[in-house]
């Protein structure tokens, strides 16, 4: 099972809560995160940096495409 990750970068005000949180799967990319890898093995980390990002701009799905934040 794999999760994916994605930023939204017209919602991300690169805070850098994410990268603190879960510095191996996030990093500033200019004005925005970006997830890297954007596929990852699932990973709590992963989920509380969705959760305490404060521009709401980061998803994690299933491989079913369920929203885990949901």
């Amino acid at each position: 099972m794999t999760w994916k990750i994605e930023v939204s970068a017209d919602r991300c005000m690169a805070s850098g809560l994410c990268v603190a949180t879960a510095p191996d799967r996030f990093v500033l990319d200019g004005s925005a995160a970006a997830p890297t890898p954007a596929e990852v093995d699932p990973d709590e980390n992963v989920l509380d940096a969705a959760e305490s990002c404060p521009a709401l701009a980061i998803t994690v799905t299933d491989e079913d495409g369920r929203d885990l934040l949901a």
